[in-house]
């Protein structure tokens, strides 16, 4: 059986990941900072709960041992944990601002995915999916037609941009793991103020790769529609 570990996973596009994984059969670990909402979700949902905060190294570590004693491996792990920070112009913005948000978004995507390798590595077929978005490509926050254009978050979106390049770079230099990216797009959830297309739709595109056992791929960078233009 299929063991995924899903960070901020107790609400959101998370939470909606988790539960469709569920019912493919998976075995899904729910990361979450605040005990007690993590294991309400994880209740509902029939998951596992996991405390979890990708900003501290000390719970990060503790989440290691605690599924390398219960599980012994990982074969998914999901880095969906991300803040948008504060909304501010980009001539406003000060150092502070963006490193609250590249802590979550960057720092603490790397630190889960450094931590969790040797668990990974004990799995068939390691994968390792990072959820991105367009607010992040070049190219679609130069189409006027796009939603992705009208948002200038520049934090935020220059954080996304990262991930995606560290997703070509883990996949470059680490063969023996496969890593993806995912955008889920505009999503109706607490974080874009319910604005957007349904968590269903904005799930999709994580759950058809955490799906794909030995056929995953490697170095992909997709929305729900296909290949995400960067």
């Amino acid at each position: 059986m299929t063991t995924t570990l899903i960070t901020g996973g107790n609400r959101g596009l998370g939470h909606e990941t988790a539960r469709r994984l569920i019912e493919a059969g998976q075995t899904v670990w729910i990361g979450a900072r605040d005990p007690e909402n993590g294991r309400e979700a994880a209740d509902r949902l029939g998951a596992k709960f996991i405390q979890l905060d990708v900003t501290d190294d000390a719970s990060v570590n503790a989440a290691v041992e605690t599924l390398r004693a219960q599980a012994g491996h990982l074969d998914v792990l999901i880095n969906n944990a991300g803040i948008l920070g504060e909304v501010t112009a980009p001539e406003d913005m000060t150092v502070d601002q963006i490193r609250h948000v590249y802590e979550t978004n960057v720092f603490g995507l790397v630190r889960v995915t450094h931590a969790f390798l040797p668990l990974l590595r004990a799995a068939t077929v390691p994968s390792v999916i990072n959820v991105t978005s367009g607010l992040g490509s070049f190219t679609l926050t130069h189409d006027p037609e796009r939603v992705e254009s009208r948002y200038p978050l520049a934090a935020y979106g220059s954080s996304k941009s990262a991930v995606t390049m560290l997703t070509m770079q883990y996949a470059k230099a680490t063969p023996d793991v496969r890593f993806n990216a995912v955008d889920p797009g505009q999503t109706a959830t607490e974080f874009t103020g319910h604005t957007g297309h349904s968590v269903e739709e904005g799930a999709e595109a994580a759950v058809r790769i955490a799906t794909l056992g030995p056929d995953t791929p490697t170095g992909t960078v997709t929305d729900r529609a296909g290949v995400l233009p960067w």
